[in-house]
């Protein structure tokens, strides 16, 4: 088919939820050419109408999440005149829900992204995880939900900002040197959940060289030596095992499943720990 096919994301909100699902289907399918085109913050039938003549121009599918019932007949209606498949990725399972709670929803566009209690807590979350960077702010070690300890360019950071923004969690990170004292006293251990990350040695020096290169630094060191780098990793993981830490390999992982592995982990942690809660001051 000539230019591919043309997927049109039909939101009331940011199109975020279209996005990622589109997404997570279409990389199931190789060797296709597809154009996605976001239509987000649909609201009236002025909106709706410049979109149907999108797709009515170049439309093959269409995948919506429209909670109105008025555009979300009307789009409906319009792709079963012109044969395009149309989809609402939402309204099976909020029918469902409804019938299942016994009330009916609000259907109100954009509710998940309010600006309530748990967004000002995921603000908060980012703030903290960006303060206690890197071994910064060790003084307010104590209030992070997680803390995760890795040798050098093992992915902590992102995966720090990933839990923050996505789950509200507070994250620090601390890297592992070997030979330098890690502040054991102030993750109170039965306290703090803690993660190791690790990564395979041959992926780490790659990672490292190619950073040497980026800051234009032409001299080897210890940091780009194999032989150095597996002695970090075994020293790390020796560390981890004995504080009863999990390791993580995210040697081919990407940072939204290392935060879902921590994620899982965090949470079995916490079933185990009935004393602690996060911002429990007991």
């Amino acid at each position: 088919m000539d230019g591919g096919y043309h997927i049109h994301l039909v939101s009331d909100s940011t199109g975020e939820t279209t996005y990622n699902l589109a997404r997570a289907c279409l990389v199931q399918f190789e060797n296709l050419h597809v154009q996605t085109h976001t239509h987000a913050q649909i609201r009236d039938k002025d909106k709706l109408a410049t979109v149907l003549l999108h797709i009515r121009e170049a439309g093959d599918v269409v995948l919506y999440t429209l909670v109105d019932p008025a555009l979300n007949r009307q789009l409906a209606a319009e792709c079963a005149k012109l044969s395009i498949p149309c989809i609402d990725i939402l309204g099976g399972v909020l029918s469902h829900l409804e019938k299942f709670f016994g009330q009916n929803t609000q259907r109100q566009p954009g509710r998940q992204h309010i600006m309530d209690a748990g967004y000002f807590d995921r603000i908060e979350a980012m703030h903290y995880t960006m303060e206690n960077d890197d071994g910064q702010r060790l003084d307010r070690i104590e209030e992070a939900n997680i803390v995760l300890i890795g040798v050098s360019r093992t992915s902590k950071t992102p995966t720090a900002i990933y839990l923050a923004n996505h789950r509200g969690l507070k994250v620090a990170n601390i890297p592992f040197v070997p030979g330098s004292d890690l502040p054991m006293k102030k993750l109170k251990i039965n306290r703090t959940f803690v993660a190791g990350l690790t990564t395979s040695a041959d992926r780490l020096l790659n990672i490292r060289k190619q950073r040497l290169r980026l800051m234009g630094e032409k001299t080897l060191t210890d940091y780009v030596t194999l032989e150095k780098i597996m002695d970090e990793l075994r020293s790390a993981k020796q560390l981890c095992n004995q504080m009863s830490w999990p390791v993580i390999d995210v040697t081919k992982r990407s940072i939204e499943e290392t935060a879902s592995e921590i994620i899982s982990l965090y949470d079995e942690w916490i079933e185990s720990t009935v004393e602690y809660r996060p911002g429990s001051t007991q």
